[in-house]
């Protein structure tokens, strides 16, 4: 059954991207009758985005796919407040300069998944303090602040809930919402931005704009929204007990990505073909109904799809090499694999390295203490062997013939320390 006629709906509803519309037939008109301007916001609290933002870069991918005009738009501004939406407590405040750098850094990660230029559907990076950092607080206030209803605001989940778990929100965070309605009417002035998207949190804010929007020029604007995306366990997406699944490989190694895919649980493999591959609904029908062990085959081809899409084709071929030698080929060369990799100095070894600062170098563990504890439960390897002795110094002679060691922690986590 289609429930909307544009191309952009239909794929949005087929893959399970849409949770919340505004005026969800007229928005299919538009969609309909010309190509539509649409943006989502980052914030940069990170040097990079992770998993968790990978719902919404692919909902402006298919935007472009679909022939529209995606634009990204970074949180400079509002980065220096921080969103209280799913939040618990205020987020630590971050100076311009690292603002500055975590914007670098998080820019390069949109054009793997966007093409960027000047054409009529080509994406656009915008930056929300080319306009915020030039208000006049008292301006603002009578201009825009009259129009938001404290009474209103009060019902808006991402308000409501903090305050029914008895967070404190400040008021700083408080007027987060009526800026980000008036980034989307200032885009709407700029750029001709006529819908934002977010997530279902972000509710609340986007018809915020949308009725800024309504006010201010009198023309309709959209909102459209999606499900907060768990796994089939109720976990957050993109969180593990090793924390956030990176999408800058500086910060987690393609092959560490790859896994993430790979140990999927079956009942999250279907959706999350949709959510994060470009393959046809026709294919992943097929994949979703496989049966047994067959579904391992759906997800080596989840991790490949959204590796290449993160990482380029060579990470693909890398992580697949490196997961036959761990697991299918053990006596496979690993040396040479995509593992994440530390390299220490000779003369580091001469003293030895405690078998515990080599699990936290190599990020298997998050301090020497989390590392002690994976020995004492035995969780710890080094090359395939239990590690029972957490006093182990590791010197030149525990490399034996060979210039690394394969530390592993449990079944599925690896790392290669390397001498330089």
């Amino acid at each position: 059954m289609k429930l909307f006629s544009s191309e952009f709906l239909q794929a949005s509803f087929a893959r399970g991207f849409i949770h919340q519309g505004t005026d969800l037939e007229g928005l299919d008109q538009l969609f309909n009758s010309q190509v539509v301007v649409a943006y989502l916001g980052f914030d940069a609290t990170a040097k990079s985005l992770h998993v968790g933002n990978l719902v919404q870069i692919m909902r402006l991918r298919l935007l472009q796919r679909s022939g529209h005009k995606p634009i990204v738009l970074m949180g400079g501004g509002t980065t220096r407040i921080g969103d209280p939406s799913g939040k618990d407590e205020i987020r630590q405040f971050l100076d311009e300069s690292k603002i500055k750098d975590n914007l670098q850094s998080i820019k390069k990660i949109f054009a793997k998944y966007l093409h960027f230029g000047d054409g009529a559907t080509d994406a656009l990076m915008v930056n929300n303090a080319d306009w915020l950092n030039e208000l006049n607080y008292l301006d603002f206030l009578r201009d825009y602040g009259r129009h938001f209803s404290i009474n209103r605001m009060l019902t808006f989940d991402s308000v409501r809930q903090r305050l029914e778990r008895e967070q404190s929100l400040s008021f700083l965070e408080f007027n987060y919402m009526i800026l980000q309605a008036y980034d989307f009417l200032e885009l709407h002035r700029r750029y001709g931005v006529q819908m934002q998207m977010g997530g279902a949190d972000q509710w609340g804010n986007i018809i915020s704009g949308v009725d800024l929007i309504r006010r201010f020029t009198q023309q309709e604007a959209f909102g459209l929204t999606s499900p907060l995306i768990t796994t089939s366990s109720g976990a957050k997406m993109g969180k593990t007990a090793q924390g956030a699944v990176w999408l800058e490989d500086s910060l987690l190694s393609s092959y560490n990505f790859w896994q993430y895919w790979r140990n999927t649980a079956d009942g999250d493999v279907g959706r999350f073909l949709r959510l994060f591959t470009d393959l046809p609904i026709t294919e992943i029908e097929r994949l979703e109904a496989l049966k047994g062990s067959e579904i391992n085959e759906a997800k080596k081809i989840l991790a490949d799809e959204a590796t290449r899409l993160c990482h380029g084709e060579n990470a693909v071929s890398e992580a697949r090499k490196t997961a036959e030698n761990l697991f299918e080929n053990p006596e496979g060369n690993v040396a040479d694999s995509a593992l994440a990799t530390v390299f220490v100095e000779k003369n580091q070894l001469h003293q030895g390295l405690p078998i515990y600062e080599a699990f936290r170098l190599t990020g298997l563990a998050e301090s020497n203490g989390d590392a002690r504890r994976l020995i004492r439960g035995g969780g710890a390897r080094l090359d395939d062997e239990a590690i029972s002795d957490e006093a182990l110094l590791l010197n030149l002679n525990s490399f034996k013939d060979k210039d690394y060691l394969k530390l592993s922690a449990g079944k599925k986590r690896h790392a290669l320390l390397k001498l330089q």
